[in-house]
């Protein structure tokens, strides 16, 4: 890796562990731990396959808007206090920028999954957990890639935040919604085939998130590791096109 790309890299990972990002993942994952445990008392068969339910679905829930909300408040702030400014006049390639903080961003992903799963260890079996904690993984550097696409392209924090919402909301419940116009009540229509059009357009474009992450490989039944090899390629695919994407914006942009 280039020096310059791997130091900025550093420097995004130290400034996630020097910040409050550290404590407020702990509390987030502290209190869905135990709300686990009351969701366990009071449940009257197999506690532990409840609390573990409710922990990994709150997990998966927070490690993402943790990310996606700190890799958009520290681009933010970068821009708006002019630090990329400094930092593109010292004669560093804008390339070399974007790639060291996705790098860093990606990276601080990574550990967010690995603390997500901590509460796990003696709750689910090992290949199981592993599976669960590569592929939140993957999709938290998606998010992570996504968050920085937005505020590199709209410059403020409100509407690139929501659009990574929406995108993740929609990535979340798209083959759910496939299925519903799939299967109409009220008979099909023009307005019902142009929205089933839509939908499977859609599906081409989105990584199919929802069948990531499963709650029910923790509880049921472990994934196939060929499955995680498609969520890798997958993952990796998306996060070098959102890359690909910020860098063309950022490239065009004057500074």
């Amino acid at each position: 890796m280039n020096t310059r790309i791997a130091a900025i890299a550093r420097y995004t990972l130290l400034e996630a562990l020097r910040t409050r990002l550290p404590a407020l993942a702990l509390v987030a994952l502290a209190v869905l731990f135990l709300g686990g445990i009351f969701v366990e008392q009071i449940a009257i068969t197999e506690g532990v396959r409840f609390r573990t339910g409710f922990y990994a679905a709150g997990a998966r829930w927070v490690c993402v808007f943790i990310i996606a909300f700190h890799v958009l408040s520290a681009v933010a702030r970068e821009f708006n206090d002019k630090v990329l400014d400094v930092l593109l006049a010292l004669d560093l390639p804008r390339a070399h920028y974007l790639l060291g903080r996705l790098a860093g961003f990606v990276a601080t992903g990574a550990l967010l999954a690995g603390a997500a799963c901590l509460p796990l260890l003696w709750s689910a079996p090992a290949p199981a957990l592993l599976q669960w904690a590569m592929s939140l993984a993957f999709e938290l550097a998606i998010v992570a890639a996504l968050a920085l696409f937005c505020i590199v392209t709209f410059n403020q924090l409100m509407p690139a935040a929501a659009f990574v919402v929406a995108f993740y909301l929609l990535a979340r419940v798209l083959t759910a919604m496939r299925l519903i116009a799939a299967n109409p009540i009220a008979g099909s229509d023009t307005s019902h085939y142009v929205i089933k059009l839509v939908l499977d357009g859609l599906a081409y474009l989105l990584p199919a998130i929802d069948g990531w992450t499963q709650t029910a490989w923790l509880v049921n039944q472990r994934a196939a590791w060929t499955d995680l090899g498609e969520i890798a390629v997958q993952g990796a695919l998306y996060v070098l096109l959102l890359a690909g994407a910020a860098m063309f914006d950022l490239y065009r942009k004057n500074f």
